[in-house]
């Protein structure tokens, strides 16, 4: 447990740390909060690896999806404390340079602004720390290791989520690239946080003799409650990519007209 909680706690801020000199050393031209936004996302990103390659080798590893077992269904999970206390704080200093660079910085209205824009985002942290971190630790024994591999895959869209914002903060929005990356993010997002929820049904439902639809019956309504919790953000955030996506690939009636 101490060994992951403190390499979380020297990795995610000291690499923070490291993408935001050396962007502020190899883009001059780009203001802090560009430095530190970017620095922020690209972080996500690495996280984002490796937890879903935590996943992948987790579910690979792992036959019975009940009782089998694989370390890092564990220990990833002391690994990511750090980092989800890491992110609420590099959150609040994008605000922080945010406000700075439009001259209008004051430590009240900027934490105001930063509990306003960012929470969900903040609310889902929250959740993972004193809900899920409890019960993949303690509270299911020394079960379900496979479905803790299915939800560190979820992770997969953070890469594209944060190209996005990353050429948004660039004014890239008009490139080839963007939209390839929206395709992109909707794609990995509805198969790694909508389709997973019926796969890990699925999954338990295959091993027991049961069909998809009467798995929910068959298990603890606790379970069915919690994915529940889970499943609702997603969807969503799933609906705010597609209105956007929406908005992106929509041709003005002025072009159609011409």
């Amino acid at each position: 447990m101490l060994l992951p909680l403190a390499w979380g706690s020297l990795f995610f801020p000291g690499l923070f740390g490291v993408c935001t000199w050396g962007l502020r050393r190899a883009r001059p031209a780009w203001t802090r909060h560009d430095c530190v936004m970017i620095s922020t996302r690209l972080v996500s990103s690495v996280q984002a690896v490796l937890a879903t390659g935590s996943g992948i080798i987790v579910i690979r590893s792992c036959s019975d999806v009940i009782t089998d077992r694989h370390w890092l269904a564990r220990e990833y999970v002391w690994f990511l404390i750090p980092y989800m206390i890491y992110d609420t704080y590099a959150m609040y200093l994008c605000e922080w340079y945010r406000a700075g660079d439009q001259s209008s910085r004051h430590s009240l209205t900027v934490f105001r602004n930063f509990l306003s824009k960012n929470r969900l985002m903040i609310t889902h942290h929250v959740f993972i720390l004193l809900v899920l971190v409890p019960i993949a630790q303690k509270l299911r024994g020394e079960l379900g290791d496979f479905f803790v591999g299915c939800i560190f895959t979820a992770e997969l869209s953070t890469p594209f989520v944060s190209l996005g914002r990353i050429l948004i903060q660039l004014k890239q929005q008009h490139t080839l690239l963007y939209k390839v990356n929206g395709i992109l993010t909707l794609t990995t997002f509805f198969l790694c946080r909508i389709l997973l929820f019926p796969f890990m049904y699925w999954s338990y439902g295959r091993q027991q003799g049961l069909s998809l639809l009467r798995v929910p019956s068959h298990i603890p309504f606790h379970c069915n409650v919690a994915n529940a919790f889970l499943i609702a953000p997603q969807i969503y955030w799933f609906s705010l990519l597609c209105k956007k996506a929406a908005r992106l690939f929509d041709v003005p009636p002025a072009k159609k007209d011409s």
